[in-house]
């Protein structure tokens, strides 16, 4: 990508307005290039090294966009739909609507979703070739079994296909309902559930808590943050590829 971009295009994708709003704003004379006032809204700026300001506050240009999402029961994993999708709980972030979700949570799924704009990362995290690993707490029915919970990490038959090894954890197993932890390195049509039902103990509720390297820890429900230099590296890093791709 060249790295210099019109003035008028790096105000609307930092968040300033649109291009018509950050035109009026260049033209009133309130944006700063290296100390001095431009109302040229054509000019090219180098997003390297230049400083843009706008009535005093700092127009970050960021290139790729990383965050994770606290998805909440309700919404679908899509960019549109006629429900209401994951996409309006990120609608503040600058250039949202180039973002998309990576892989899917099923709409009353709950938990850590990645979204990106970043298609070369998305395309290798979701390819079975790198086995991300996706982490879930799961409520079911009943108490799942020694046997059962066996059964689950050594790979079970859903019918059309052979579920790759699982690791199953147990918190709490009671005869009305059990708390658990799932890890799989797959990402098929309603799989956790499915391989719960096949063995007896349907879920009751979902939610995912890991995905490769990220960590959903106390992000609130509906929130989302942008990632870390160094989640971003280990991320990319986990699927071979140079944090500068």
């Amino acid at each position: 990508m060249d790295s210099k971009i019109r003035l008028d295009r790096l105000l609307a994708e930092s968040g300033f307005g649109t291009r018509k709003e950050v035109k009026k704003l260049i033209k009133k004379g309130y944006v700063i290039v290296n100390g001095k006032e431009i109302k040229d809204p054509s000019i090219k700026i180098d997003i390297n090294s230049t400083n843009v300001e706008v009535e005093g506050k700092p127009a970050n240009y960021i290139k790729d966009i990383y965050v994770i999402l606290n998805k909440p029961s309700g919404y679908i994993t899509s960019t549109k739909d006629k429900e209401m999708t994951v996409m309006e709980l990120v609608s503040d972030i600058p250039r949202f609507e180039k973002l998309f979700p990576v892989g899917r949570l099923d709409k009353d799924t709950e938990g850590l979703l990645f979204i990106t704009n970043d298609g070369e990362l998305a395309h290798r995290l979701t390819h079975p070739k790198w086995k991300v690993p996706k982490k879930y707490f799961v409520i079911i029915e009943g108490e799942l079994s020694e046997r059962n919970r066996e059964k689950l990490n050594e790979g079970i038959d859903l019918g059309d296909f052979k579920t790759k090894p699982a690791q199953v954890t147990v918190l709490k197993n009671n005869k009305k309902t059990s708390e658990l932890e799932i890890e799989i390195k797959e990402g098929k049509y309603h799989q956790v559930k499915r391989m719960f039902e096949k063995v007896g103990n349907p879920v009751i509720y979902l939610k995912r808590i890991s995905f490769g390297n990220l960590l959903l820890g106390k992000l609130h429900t509906g929130e989302y943050r942008f990632l870390t230099e160094e989640e971003i590296s280990q991320l990319k890093s986990s699927v071979n590829l140079t944090k500068n791709k």
